[in-house]
């Protein structure tokens, strides 16, 4: 097992995080990507911890624990799990709601380990929504100022802002307004929802263009084929070539 916990940006700026439906999906995504990835594995795809802990244990093995351990699409509910799961396997990336960040960062004992926390777009510009906890995110929004959500992620040890569901480009001005206060506050970036082969490009260039340190876009539905469940290579490849080109 290797004990590397920080992810490999590429020009230590940008990492891809996409999803793998099995250890050889891992490794193709992880050869296609150069490295330049953390493989999302789903906590709610397992029935406890310590079969979760067991076979991410062997996805870590494959591919130099370049892992990225995974609610299920932004699930409070997986958020205790999720802490629980990675205090074991100190993975490079941990993806949290607002509230399990600092659960997360105590049971790790590092500062290494990425971990995000998920704060969601609101419609308008410079505000966004904290309530996305277990509890939270059946009461009323709690929407607060970018700058302030931040500040309360750095409080509880996070490295970044997973923003979702960002719907593509559908909140490009919030997105952008983000971004600047990512960079301005040295904290890393992670959009999230809706990004494909054709936006991706867009979406990259705003969070570069704002000056943000380390970004980690996540790409996910988009790239998987509907058939096998696989995260396409190929896609992957696209990707990685996309982000070369707008890291020169």
């Amino acid at each position: 097992m290797s004990n590397k916990c920080i992810p490999n940006y590429l020009q230590n700026r940008v990492c891809l995080n996409v999803l793998a439906n099995s250890i050889d999906n891992a490794k193709e995504i992880y050869d296609a990507a150069q490295t330049h990835v953390v493989v999302g594995v789903l906590s709610k795809n397992y029935v406890d911890n310590s079969s979760a802990i067991a076979d991410m244990k062997k996805y870590a093995q494959a591919i130099d624990n370049a892992i990225s351990v995974g609610l299920g699409a932004g699930d409070p509910n997986q958020s205790k799990m999720v802490s629980e799961i990675s205090a074991v396997l100190q993975p490079q990336h941990v993806n949290q709601v607002f509230t399990g960040v600092a659960a997360s960062r105590a049971l790790l004992g590092q500062n290494d380990t990425v971990i995000n926390g998920l704060i969601s777009p609101t419609g308008k510009v410079g505000l966004v929504k904290i309530s996305t906890g277990p509890l939270s995110s059946k009461a009323p929004d709690g929407v607060v100022p970018v700058e302030t959500a931040i500040e309360l992620l750095k409080d509880m040890g996070g490295s970044s802002v997973k923003y979702f569901p960002m719907g593509g480009l559908k909140h490009k001005d919030e997105f952008a307004y983000v971004a600047k206060c990512c960079a301005e506050l040295d904290f890393y970036l992670e959009p999230t929802g809706g990004i494909d082969l054709n936006n991706y490009g867009e979406i990259l260039q705003i969070a570069l263009d704002a000056g943000v340190k380390k970004i980690i876009p996540h790409i996910y539905s988009s790239i998987i084929d509907p058939v096998s469940g696989k995260t396409r290579p190929d896609d992957v490849k696209t990707l990685l070539t996309i982000t070369q080109k707008l890291l020169k």
